[in-house]
């Protein structure tokens, strides 16, 4: 009897550690995640957790609830592995829609327009109450600000590499020139010097 009760008992024992371990792969740690059962994947309930930012997430989620958080932005890149994602809920967050925000607003509109109604900004003041899915690229703050700073990087970038093709070019047309003339040089004073080599090799062959 003792042995028959211990096998059931580590088999029990070894199926609850695979268990734990696969659910601990699957599921954040302050999250509830429970699975499907026939659509092959899980339900991964992050909401209410006070959360900054967005845990690692199996790519087998299939439902993701964020609401009612922390968060103020997204990650560029967070949901990119997520592609068996069918449902998200990313509402009821504190989100900055300054230019940090684009990722998320890019993301949502690609996924489903359900999933963005919902998410509204809560700061900068400039757009403070509004609704993510209006706001254009021009609206979000900083993203304006950054686009003459980025211009004229490219502008001096481009800048010093045509002064540098310039001086490349300038340098190859001098250093052809005194090539040509070292060459013309050195033909000119052989030719000069011909007739007086062969008198004194003449002169030589008289002598003998």
């Amino acid at each position: 009897k003792t042995t028959i009760m211990k096998i059931p008992t580590a088999a029990g024992c070894v199926t609850l550690m695979l268990f734990c371990l696969v659910h601990a792969e699957i599921c954040p740690l302050s999250c509830i995640c429970k699975p499907l059962g026939e659509m092959k994947g899980w339900l991964v309930d992050c909401s209410s957790k006070e959360l900054k930012e967005v845990p690692a997430l199996s790519v087998s989620t299939r439902k993701l609830y964020l609401q009612n958080n922390s968060m103020t932005t997204i990650r560029t890149g967070a949901f990119d592995s997520l592609r068996n994602l069918k449902e998200v809920n990313v509402s009821d967050n504190p989100w900055n829609c300054d230019c940090d925000i684009l990722y998320l607003k890019l993301w949502l509109e690609d996924f489903s327009e359900s999933s963005i109604a919902n998410v509204i900004c809560a700061t900068p003041a400039s757009n403070e109450g509004k609704p993510l899915s209006q706001l254009s690229g021009n609206e979000l703050d900083s993203c304006r600000k950054s686009s003459p700073i980025k211009c004229l990087d490219f502008f001096w970038r481009d800048l010093a590499l045509i002064t540098f093709a310039i001086l490349v070019l300038i340098l190859t047309s001098c250093a052809l020139r005194f090539s040509k003339k070292l060459a013309y040089q050195v033909t000119t004073r052989y030719y000069s010097a011909g007739p007086l080599l062969r008198k004194h090799n003449l002169e030589n062959d008289m002598s003998q």
